[in-house]
């Protein structure tokens, strides 16, 4: 199943979403602001219509129709991460890491520390085994959003399975299970990390 991020709800409220989506899934927002850099930004109903569209689209699968819709939000409207960001989850989709990343880039470029971009970025750069470069994103989100629970499971994962770096993942894996304690999984992992070290 695809899921969105859409242009009408608060950051805060895409992240608490996000939390529940983890790896995969679009970027929502509602009403007609979205929040750039800690500034409103107003959008156009006309390209609100738009994005709403797409975001319909995506989650039926229809990739293509959407990709197209989103392109022309990103056309008229520069200044919102989520565009890109979900122009990227509809090409990764469709099996396109150029273009996935080409857009999680230009999300990242109005927004460096922006934490979806990132995470995605470096579960990209992680398929690819960019594995350093996908610390460093990850790394780039933490410094601004720390409790972000999807880059701390994910850099865990990359420094434990990939980086082989235990030590690393440990501290990841701890951080994730403080703020997620009744998290089953996080706890075997721990205690697999902690009997192979």
């Amino acid at each position: 199943m695809y899921t969105c991020v859409k242009l009408r709800i608060s950051m805060a409220r895409i992240f608490s979403i996000l939390l529940i989506l983890m790896v995969t899934g679009c970027v929502t927002q509602s009403g007609n602001s979205s929040r750039v850099k800690g500034e409103d930004v107003a959008v156009d109903n006309e390209i609100q219509t738009t994005f709403d569209q797409a975001i319909q689209l995506l989650e039926q699968g229809e990739y293509d129709t959407a990709i197209t819709l989103l392109e022309s939000v990103v056309e008229r409207e520069q200044r919102l991460t989520v565009p890109y960001i979900n122009l990227a989850m509809a090409y990764r989709q469709k099996g396109d890491e150029k273009q996935a990343e080409e857009n999680l880039l230009k999300a990242l470029a109005i927004d460096q520390a922006q934490p979806v971009a990132n995470n995605e970025l470096g579960i990209l750069y992680r398929k690819q085994g960019k594995f350093e470069d996908a610390k460093k994103v990850y790394n780039n989100a933490l410094a601004e959003h720390p409790d972000y629970l999807p880059v701390i499971r994910n850099l865990g994962i990359l420094c434990d399975i990939y980086m082989r770096d235990p030590q690393c993942a440990l501290e990841q894996f701890e951080k994730y299970q403080q703020q997620v304690p009744d998290d089953k999984t996080i706890e075997i992992w721990i205690a697999d990390l902690k009997a192979r070290m």
